[in-house]
């Protein structure tokens, strides 16, 4: 007669299983999206113009943090026999964040004192071309030369570094988790909110 397990030893089990899948996940989501950022900085820092784009540094976010959703959906599934509050759901999709973030926060601080040093000195320079170029006046030049020397001042002190990049990334995987949790809690089997 095979002893039946113990309420603990489910506990810890999905307990394990999670933090496994947060940690593949996690790591996953932050490869994407460091990945495409050192492709868009390597692109924009070796263009006459300097340009990137916003709008595919935010894509690659999104795509990256996809895998809350494919992580979040798979605990519930395989480890918890499809169900899932919202804060648990909430929580594997803040840590999954987490990872990547730090991820995309380290690899930035990588190529930005290793490779890039000088990148605020040309993206400041960019930004006072490109507000010429649109009309600025010069007290409006004045006033973006001064905001621009701040934030060159800033990136002096690597913790100011780590805590702009930070703001950058991990508000996009807030609201992903968010979402994500929204759409795939559930409380009961026969209530399935989502697939």
């Amino acid at each position: 007669m095979s002893a039946k397990p113990l309420k603990s030893d489910t506990f810890v089990s999905k307990n394990i299983q999670m933090k496994k899948i947060v940690i593949v996940f996690g790591l996953i989501a932050g490869f994407i999206v460091s990945a495409m950022m050192l492709l868009s900085i390597a692109k924009c820092y070796n263009s006459a113009d300097f340009e990137g784009s916003m709008l595919i540094g935010y894509a690659s976010m999104l795509l990256a943090f996809s895998f809350i959703f494919v992580g979040v959906k798979s605990f519930r599934d395989k480890h918890n026999e499809g169900l899932i509050s919202f804060g648990k759901a909430f929580r594997i999709g803040l840590f999954i964040s987490l990872i990547a973030s730090t991820l995309y926060v380290i690899v930035w601080l990588i190529d930005y004192y290793l490779f890039v040093p000088d990148f605020m000195d040309k993206y400041t320079a960019h930004t006072l071309a490109e507000a010429k170029r649109n009309g600025a006046s010069a007290a409006e030049l004045a006033v973006k030369n001064s905001e621009m020397a701040d934030y060159k001042e800033m990136y002096k002190n690597p913790f100011y570094v780590v805590l702009l990049t930070y703001s950058e990334i991990l508000p996009v995987g807030l609201v992903v988790s968010l979402i994500c949790a929204l759409i795939l809690k559930r409380s009961s089997k026969s209530n399935p909110v989502s697939g």
